[in-house]
């Protein structure tokens, strides 16, 4: 599944900036023991993408030690919010269900990121409707999805283990 990742990414993440949102194991606390996203950042890493972690509760000390065992290579940051943690990326990856994540400004997202750029849905949260600017697929796995005119790319996101399925879109 890693390989459809990087496959909606025109076959490579290498010096691609990557939002994650979402560290801990779940919401509502900054555990991360046992986190998905230990395993998902860690490919990213070796895949040589620059990841930028945002995590409300997970502090940047931990989240440093989770990853410590991959080849960070310098490829890792923390962000304060999710608006830095998203600047520049090619791609966001939300991977805990944080509320706080469905009421961030997409239009402001996408104008700060580079294009084209993608969200990968890891936990189907995001609104749909706020996500209905221009340039960008919306729905979820299951559903029919109409793209809009023009070049966009539609696919499906999960971790290594196949917990999460969600939705990716080609915004720009």
């Amino acid at each position: 599944l890693f390989r459809s990742v990087v496959d909606t990414m025109f076959n490579t993440i290498n010096n691609k900036r990557i939002a994650v949102l979402g560290f801990a194991f779940k919401a509502d606390t900054g555990d991360t023991r046992e986190s998905p996203a230990i395993d998902i950042c860690g490919t990213l890493l070796a895949e040589n993408a620059k990841v930028c972690v945002y995590d409300p509760e997970a502090k940047e000390k931990q989240i440093q030690h989770d990853l410590a065992s991959y080849n960070v290579k310098g490829n890792l940051s923390v962000a304060a919010d999710a608006y830095e943690a998203c600047k520049d990326a090619h791609a966001i990856i939300v991977i805990t269900e944080w509320k706080q994540f469905k009421a961030l400004d997409f239009q402001r997202i996408f104008d700060a990121m580079s294009k084209p750029a993608f969200i990968f849905d890891g936990r189907n949260i995001l609104d749909q409707a706020a996500l209905k600017l221009p340039h960008w697929v919306t729905g979820s796995p299951n559903d029919a999805v109409t793209p809009p005119s023009g070049p966009t790319r539609d696919g499906v996101f999960a971790d290594c283990f196949g917990m999460y399925a969600g939705h990716v879109v080609e915004i720009g």
